[in-house]
C-alpha cells in the first residue's frame, strides 16, 4: 500500500493522520496515537495520554489512519462513494481477463483466480497497491507478503507462512473472493473491505469516508485500468478542500 497510482490522488495520500484506529480481532477498535512494531510477533501501541501497551500482533486485525472526508461537504465525492467507481458487473474469474501486470507471479494469480473464482486483473491489481509484488514486504503496520496480509488475516484464511508467494496470493484471494460474496459482487465495497474491513463497510453502510480507504480504492481501481466515472470527484478531494480529520 505503497505507490500512488495516479497524481489526482497525491494529497490523500500525503499527510499523514494524527491518529489512527486499532482494529481487534475480538471486534472492539480503540484510538491512538501511533504504534511501532517491536519484532515479528508484537506491536506497541500509544496513547495520547502518553501511556503505551505492548500486545502480540496476532491480536490486532488491521490499523486505520484516523482521518475522514466530510462527504456531504463534497457532493462530488458523495456521488463517487454512492454509484462507485468500478464497473457493475461481475468479477468472477474470466480466461478473458488476465493478470495486467508482467510478473513472475502471473501464473500463481491465475491459478488462484480459477480456484476461487476471482478475476485476475483485480488480484494483480490489489496486489501492485499492496506490495509492488514484493514477497517480502513487510508494512509499518505488520502486513506481510504479496498480498500484505496481517498476522489475524493469514491465519483466518489459512496461511501459515505469509513469506511463501503461492499461499499469501492463496490467502488473499480466499479474502477478495470472501468479500465479493459478502457484498454481493460489488467490487467498490469489496475492495473497500480489503482495506479496512469488511465491519467497518457494514458500520457506515458502503464505503467507510476513511481518507486511507478512499485513496486505497482509487488506487486499486486505476491500476486495474477502469475508467474513472468521476473524475471532478478525484479532483476535489486531492485540492485539499474536502478534508478535515473529525475526532470523536
Amino acid at each position: 500500500m505503497k505507490r500512488i497510482a495516479a497524481l489526482a490522488i497525491g494529497f490523500l495520500a500525503a499527510a499523514p493522520a494524527s491518529a489512527s484506529i486499532a482494529l481487534f480481532t475480538d471486534g472492539r477498535s480503540m484510538k491512538i496515537s501511533g504504534y511501532k512494531l517491536v519484532d515479528d510477533i508484537a506491536i506497541q501501541l500509544t496513547f495520547k495520554n502518553g501511556g503505551a501497551m505492548t500486545m502480540p500482533l496476532a491480536r490486532i486485525e488491521r490499523i486505520l489512519d484516523d482521518e475522514i472526508v466530510e462527504i456531504e461537504k463534497t457532493p462530488e465525492v458523495k456521488k463517487m462513494i454512492e454509484e462507485g467507481i468500478f464497473p457493475k458487473r461481475s468479477w468472477r474469474y474470466d480466461a478473458a481477463r488476465g493478470p495486467i501486470f508482467r510478473s513472475k507471479y502471473d501464473k500463481l494469480i491465475v491459478e488462484a483466480g480459477k480456484k476461487f473464482d476471482v478475476d485476475a486483473a483485480l488480484i494483480s491489481a490489489v496486489m501492485k497497491a499492496e506490495s509492488d509484488f514484493n514477497p517480502r514486504e513487510v508494512s509499518n503496520k505488520g502486513a506481510r507478503g504479496l498480498m500484505q496480509l496481517m498476522p489475524a488475516t493469514a491465519d483466518r484464511f489459512g496461511v501459515v507462512n505469509s513469506f511463501e508467494a503461492k499461499a499469501n496470493i492463496n490467502g488473499g484471494v480466499r479474502y477478495l473472493r470472501w468479500l465479493l460474496d459478502a457484498f454481493e459482487g460489488n467490487a467498490d465495497l469489496a475492495v473497500a473491505g480489503y482495506n479496512a474491513g469488511e465491519g467497518n463497510v457494514w458500520k457506515y453502510n458502503g464505503v467507510p469516508p476513511f481518507r486511507e480507504t478512499l485513496t486505497y480504492i482509487r488506487r486499486v481501481q486505476a491500476q486495474a485500468g477502469v475508467p474513472v466515472p468521476h473524475q471532478t470527484a478525484v479532483a476535489s478531494v486531492s485540492s485539499g478542500a474536502a478534508l478535515s480529520a473529525e475526532r470523536n
